[in-house]
């Protein structure tokens, strides 16, 4: 179950934060930093999709601060639904994933900000206050790219054959390289073996791979790398 602060023990001058996060001390941490601002208290916190969907309902939040690696659901999957059901909810995205790679996908799931969880308190601060004024908030480096992806046109920037990838394609692409099979995969993702089995097929197609056993050695290496870089 979620954990909700009761309404009483929240000043209405306060914004309604809600904390996704699958590690505990993360939500701890954070959420202690949070409650001390004069202006920000978490109402809510969650750790998986469901339970952030139960929140959203019980809570109120003026805002929602969501991790995309959660434990049952990708977190791209929980903004897309909370976009659906809460379209007016301002939603940040914070996490440790490169956002080179991750940025992009989750505005255009219907975030509002992206910041990764290695930089500093008050710049955090700053990103939840600038989605809950309606701004969109991204790292200098991370927007001027964007800008120029769009100023050249996405056919002349360069980036990662991941990119071309689907939010569902780059789901099943993780839960690869996270050793699930294609059974596991179908009923963690609520699809059909079938379904799973077409998205392994355009993966390999648009990272130019020719077998399955390269997809899962490709696959692995990106997650190794992503945990690596985590450290």
């Amino acid at each position: 179950m979620p954990t909700v602060t009761k309404p009483s023990e929240v000043k209405t001058t306060k914004a309604k934060v809600l904390l996704v996060d699958d590690h505990p001390i993360v939500r701890q941490g954070l959420g202690q930093l949070i409650n001390e601002e004069p202006d920000l208290s978490i109402v809510a916190e969650a750790e998986d999709f469901q339970q952030a969907l139960a929140a959203l309902d019980e809570a109120h939040p003026d805002v929602a601060i969501v991790d995309i690696s959660l434990k049952d659901r990708s977190g791209i999957e929980l903004i897309k639904e909370i976009r659906q059901r809460k379209p007016e909810l301002p939603i940040l995205v914070l996490s440790m994933h490169d956002e080179s790679l991750h940025a992009e996908r989750v505005l255009r799931a219907g975030a509002k900000g992206y910041i990764m969880k290695q930089e500093a308190t008050e710049q955090v601060m700053n990103a939840i206050r600038r989605v809950l004024r309606g701004e969109v908030y991204l790292s200098e480096k991370m927007a001027s790219r964007m800008v120029n992806r769009l100023v050249a046109g996405p056919q002349n920037v360069g980036g990662s054959p991941i990119e071309r990838l689907s939010d569902r394609e780059f789901e099943v692409f993780q839960m690869i390289g996270h050793g699930v099979g294609p059974s596991e995969i179908a009923e963690k993702l609520g699809l059909s073996v079938k379904t799973v089995e077409t998205h392994r097929e355009r993966i390999k197609e648009k990272l130019n791979l020719a077998s399955g056993s390269e997809l899962i050695r490709y696959a692995m290496q990106y997650v190794m790398d992503e945990m690596r870089d985590k450290r």
